[in-house]
């Protein structure tokens, strides 16, 4: 569905030089989206475009990867949800973010994981506005699904 309201998500992605990708489909044996009632689970997402991960968004932060690159790869990732909570709720304008999970592929001793899943954080807001405002973790890993520097996933409320 083609959003041409002014102040929609989709015209604030493309004011931010973006556009929403198609949704990827699972690799394995899960639902890219789930809804229960009124919320809607969207698995993790990685740092994916055109089904590949950027060699400069695979790697440990605090181990060659930039707190910028991570904060790009955080990005694109959060891009990857919204394209998927966009093709399960048919319009992001319906939607409101509850909560951001950020998992870093980082090194023992990285510290700056809120500052790499701000990325992700930053553009819900951008795009969604009010409804981009949610709760959210970060959380270290050691190791995440294709050597991916940042795996995002949200929870949404579909508004009727």
């Amino acid at each position: 569905m083609i959003d041409a309201a002014p102040n929609s998500p989709l015209a604030r992605l493309k004011a931010l030089g973006l556009a929403l990708p198609a949704a990827a489909a699972p690799v394995a044996n899960y639902l890219p989206f789930s809804r229960a009632g009124n919320l809607l689970f969207v698995s993790g997402q990685l740092p994916v475009a055109d089904g590949v991960v950027d060699p400069a968004h695979k790697g440990k932060l605090g181990g060659g990867v930039s707190l910028e690159a991570g904060q790009a790869a955080a990005r694109l990732a959060a891009l990857n949800v919204l394209a998927q909570a966009n093709a399960a709720a048919g319009d992001l304008a319906k939607l409101r973010a509850v909560r951001l999970g950020g998992y870093v592929n980082s090194a023992p001793d990285f510290e700056q994981l809120p500052q790499v899943v701000n990325g992700a954080s930053d553009l819900f807001a951008a795009v969604l506005g009010e409804n981009g405002k949610h709760a959210r973790f970060a959380v270290g890993v050691a190791q995440l699904p294709l050597g991916a520097a940042v795996e995002i996933e949200g929870i949404f409320e579909i508004l009727d």
